[in-house]
């Protein structure tokens, strides 16, 4: 009768553990939602790194063609000012033509003089009409360039208008599939912490009748006692057991997880903080954690569990959860934890 009663006093409802994985899940959805914020934030970076750079290729582009328009501004400035010169030599050599003539109605001695001098001034008078006419020519050229110039500035002002827009598009996508992600992680996180509770709590039901076998956060602690002798790696049979038993509830939880979901289950080994001596098996405590992990997860393997659900790591003595100098903390020290995470 007094083991029922100690049996009932140790089925009491222990809210820390319930209290612990809800702080745990919540700390995992922050730090989900910080990876995707600098994800979104590095892929954004990188499309306005693009933006950029072909802004600046459009502005130089630009420049250039500032540069060209003012330079044939310029050589158009310089035509018309010789066009002016021109006029003003053909005014002059028509005011000589005009006064020769009337010199030549004055005087008949002259008259030959005056008609070679008339020729002289016809010739240079044509001279100059064919000057000023390629001078024209030149003008027009020089306009036909500066309109096809503005043509090109325009067009390349509407090519970056449109780049810009897309800029802006482009942000506005990044930002709507920042929120898509977030939300879906959120729920991934929320299926995954669920099947976790409902491991965890199949766990619970088929050992419960072990003291050494416990609940730590999000995580499902075996004493290392349970499962290996002193400084072995083998498993016992006591401890592949509960071993199988484990391999039965994950093969079962496995059916019920959704495949989208890409589950693994961890399998870490601990020590405590007593160093081998280096001339067994193991030279240090981190092989010997190592090694237990895997023991753990081979033997899981060989009983149906798929090897890609799988991760071994060994700690050896560097994440204890008792640091007293006990050996009752040493003791709590050497296990092994299971945590059904996400890869």
């Amino acid at each position: 009768m007094a083991l029922a009663r100690a049996r009932r006093t140790d089925r009491r409802v222990d809210y820390w553990p319930g209290f612990v994985d809800a702080m745990a899940t919540l700390l995992l959805a922050i730090m989900f939602l910080l990876s995707v914020f600098v994800l979104a934030q590095y892929f954004l970076s990188q499309e306005i790194t693009g933006k950029d750079a072909v802004l600046d290729r459009l502005n130089a582009q630009i420049n250039e063609l500032t540069q060209l328009l003012a330079l044939e501004q310029a050589n158009s400035q310089d035509a018309e000012d010789t066009i002016a010169s021109l006029r003003a030599s053909l005014e002059d050599v028509r005011a000589d033509r005009s006064r020769l003539e009337q010199l030549l109605a004055s005087g008949s001695g002259q008259s030959e003089q005056a008609e070679a001098r008339i020729g002289e001034l016809s010739g240079a008078l044509d001279e100059e009409r064919q000057v000023s006419q390629r001078a024209l020519s030149q003008v027009e050229l020089l306009n036909q360039q500066i309109s096809a110039l503005r043509k090109q500035i325009g067009a390349l002002e509407a090519a970056l208008e449109v780049s810009e827009e897309r800029d802006r598009e482009s942000r506005t996508k990044i930002a709507d599939l920042g929120r898509r992600l977030n939300v879906a992680l959120a729920q991934r996180v929320q299926e995954l912490n669920r099947y976790r509770s409902d491991f965890f709590g199949r766990l619970r039901e088929i050992l419960s009748d072990r003291e050494n076998i416990r609940i730590v956060g999000d995580r499902f602690v075996f004493q290392s006692e349970v499962l290996f002798p002193s400084g072995a790696t083998e498993i016992n049979p006591n401890g592949q057991t509960e071993m199988r038993k484990l391999a039965d509830a994950i093969l079962e939880l496995q059916q019920e997880i959704p495949p989208e979901i890409n589950w693994v289950l961890r399998v870490d080994g601990h020590t405590d903080d007593v160093p081998l001596s280096g001339t067994g098996r193991f030279r240090d405590n981190w092989e010997l954690s190592t090694a237990r992990a895997t023991a753990v997860v081979k033997f899981l393997i060989e009983n149906g569990v798929p090897a890609n659900r799988l991760v071994a790591a060994g700690f050896g003595e560097y994440q204890p959860l008792d640091t007293e100098d006990t050996a009752e903390a040493r003791a709590r020290n050497r296990r092994i934890e299971l945590k059904l995470t996400e890869r």
